[in-house]
């Protein structure tokens, strides 16, 4: 399912022992398009002090009671290593992060996470210890792991979600408006769509533009800059907050623009891995 990341901003993250927090922001690498950490403010039991987890440990959402349940504890969390969420987080910050949860690296694969589609393909007990899945999660994981060193200077790539809102966008041909949010699979935790409001540059409305179409995103002057016509985008679906998007809506936003679906792709890649 699709869903708003400013709608899941405050959502309460429910470890195995208890409440940690709510979530604050998200980390996305601007690359693959996926969200890699929920920002997690703790509150009063560690002094507001802010956490990264990662999408590996988080369950399913519960709309009802806007909560996230996370397969970690409150003392894991209580003992991760500190990392400094007002400045760029390091490669080298994320190798620490992964190693202390044993949670494999991301980076390398064929898939979204690694070699797999799914964040939580990557916990430890995936599939049980020693069962075929686990098994195979370790042997696909195990060149990340071995090339780690080589990429412990990498820029990771890693944006905010809260930074982002707000740029200007930039079709081919001129101004067309500004980022007004986005809209996440919870499954994959791959951001869909930016969400790009366009009344700033006529009487407009929002929009859907996929990640896969930005040509270039200046973070120094927080411009976005999209390879289509202010035209397309001008005569582009309206998008409706409170109506959802199911996928005939999407193949009709993919039609209009001229271009092909993501999701057979996600199709074949998932029966791939399912046969090894």
């Amino acid at each position: 399912m699709l869903r708003s990341v400013k709608d899941l901003k405050g959502y309460a993250i429910g470890a195995t022992d208890g409440p940690v927090g709510h979530v604050k922001d998200f980390y996305f690498d601007d690359q693959r398009w996926t969200i890699r950490y929920l920002v997690v403010d703790t509150g009063a039991w560690l002094s507001s002090r802010q956490v990264l987890i990662s999408p590996i440990a988080i369950g399913d959402a519960n709309c009802a009671t806007k909560t996230f349940s996370a397969s970690i504890s409150k003392e894991q969390v209580k003992n991760s290593p500190d990392i400094d969420t007002d400045k760029p987080v390091s490669r080298q910050h994320e190798m620490q992060y992964l190693g202390y949860y044993g949670y494999p690296y991301y980076w390398g694969g064929g898939g979204l996470w690694g070699a797999a589609m799914y964040p939580n393909m990557l916990l430890p007990d995936y599939g049980g210890f020693g069962s075929p899945q686990a098994v195979r999660a370790e042997t696909q994981n195990a060149y990340p792991q071995a090339d780690a060193a080589r990429h412990e200077h990498d820029d990771p790539h890693l944006r905010s979600c809260n930074a982002v809102i707000g740029y200007h966008v930039h079709a081919a041909d001129g101004d067309i408006g500004h980022v007004d949010g986005a809209l996440v699979d919870d499954e994959t935790w791959a951001i869909r769509y930016f969400i790009v409001d366009t009344s700033n540059w006529w009487l407009g409305h929002q929009v859907l533009v996929a990640p896969q179409w930005i040509t270039q995103v200046s973070w120094a002057d927080s411009k976005v800059h999209v390879q289509l016509t202010r035209q397309a985008v001008k005569d582009a679906p309206p998008y409706d907050a409170s109506g959802g998007l199911d996928r005939e809506q999407e193949s009709g936003i993919y039609k209009h623009y001229g271009r092909p679906v993501y999701w057979p792709a996600d199709v074949a890649r998932e029966t791939e891995i399912s046969r090894l």
